[in-house]
């Protein structure tokens, strides 16, 4: 919505920069702000206690991390993260590593996001003394394409519509957040593309069966294991789009793990209570450009990358990265060409890991699909990136978000 806001609102605030959304992107936004002394307010639909034990990805690429370490946010990270050098195929009851550090001198972090986002948010509010409002309600864009842009909430505690004038307008609310819904229909282009299947995603207290992320590709259906903590493990697997959890009770769950990351030579999978299950629908969407007026797009509210890949969280806070240093050159020396560039510079890495995810899906879910034609092609790809140092360490490049140079 881009409409004046109601005349009978209280008094308005003022700040240079509005950040809807408390996830990674928004409160990385909001810690390189106030490290330049820019003021901002953050807003958040959900309370304190729940972004900090929401489930959600865990996987971080090297370059994430060291973008977080040049910003002065990464100190809990680095002391207590696992740090992964290769990851594992299962296919046809046999076990194929991928040495991907050994490929490319890079490797990945596993540090579950809730852990990051306490990392954030103790930065932002505790340390840099950031204004952060959780448990807003019913948030409203205002005048987007004017030079004096608002927004307006229900503040929990009065029920009043509270109106914050701005400079700008961060959107990092998530792929259901009000953001990208107040962009006109004539303002960009929604690109999605759905897989065709669902994931099952479950949580297990369970330590991980292995000392990485393993991905079984089987005629059932697609199986992952990755670590997240010493005592909890996450999994995936492969279902019909819609399915209902509840089909898929303790035993089975169990049983199709064990049969789809079987191997000869593997440990067998350590169980445990199941603390999560839900079903994701596995599509991914881009809009482009990234930006209206004085809103700027930032993390899943511009474009979601199923899980295929482990690309979100780190997508995310690469827009973070460089919509905070465009609006900090912008409100502290009257530099514009970071903010004219922003959604050029992001959807750059946004097609090649939406590229990636598409080619990967292939290897994951090919053989279950039915079609003798792409179980056939599917095995061809799996081959080569095996037996092929070439192919793996091409695979390696962008499985680390390794981007190629283009100037």
């Amino acid at each position: 919505m881009t409409s004046t806001p109601h005349a009978n609102s209280p008094s308005p605030q003022g700040f240079p920069v509005v950040i809807v959304g408390a996830g990674p992107a928004g409160l990385t936004l909001g810690n390189i702000l106030r490290a330049a002394s820019v003021d901002c307010v953050v807003l958040e639909a959900e309370s304190r206690e729940f972004i900090e034990r929401r489930p959600r990805a865990g996987v971080l690429e090297e370059w994430a991390v060291r973008g977080l370490e040049r910003h002065g946010l990464a100190s809990n990270l680095l002391a207590r993260a696992q740090r992964h050098t290769r990851c594992e195929f299962r296919v046809d009851g046999r076990r194929h590593r991928l040495p991907y550090t050994e490929l490319t001198g890079h490797h990945h972090f596993v540090y579950p996001q809730p852990l990051l986002v306490t990392d954030l948010v103790r930065e932002y509010a505790d340390v840099r003394g950031g204004d952060i409002r959780f448990g807003v309600r019913d948030v409203r864009l205002h005048d987007l394409d004017t030079d004096r842009p608002s927004v307006s909430y229900l503040c929990p505690e009065s029920g009043e519509r509270q109106l914050i004038r701005c400079d700008f307008v961060a959107g990092c609310d998530g792929a259901r957040g009000v953001t990208r819904a107040a962009l006109p229909p004539h303002a960009a282009r929604f690109a999605r593309h759905d897989y065709g299947v669902g994931w099952l995603a479950l949580l297990a207290e369970a330590p991980p069966s292995s000392d990485c992320v393993v991905f079984g590709v089987h005629p059932h259906g697609f199986a992952g294991h990755m670590a997240r903590s010493p005592e909890v493990t996450r999994y995936y697997l492969q279902c019909p789009p819609g399915d209902d959890p509840a089909n898929w009770p303790h035993e089975r769950v169990w049983a199709e793990l064990r049969l789809r990351l079987g191997a000869a030579d593997a440990p067998p999978l350590t169980e445990g209570r199941l603390l999560e299950k839900r079903v994701l629908d596995m599509h991914n969407y881009v809009v482009e450009p990234m930006t209206y007026g004085r809103l700027f797009l930032a993390g899943d509210a511009a474009h979601l990358t199923a899980p295929i890949a482990a690309k979100g969280m780190n997508l995310a806070l690469h827009d973070a990265f460089l919509l905070g240093g465009a609006l900090v050159a912008y409100l502290t020396r009257g530099d514009g060409d970071g903010l004219a560039g922003y959604s050029a510079a992001c959807l750059e890495r946004v097609w090649d890991c939406q590229e990636f995810s598409q080619w990967l899906s292939e290897v994951y879910h090919g053989t279950a699909s039915g079609d003798p034609y792409r179980a056939g092609t599917t095995l061809a790809r799996l081959r080569r990136l095996f037996f092929s140092p070439r192919a793996a360490t091409a695979f390696a490049e962008q499985y680390l978000g390794i981007m190629p140079r283009t100037s």
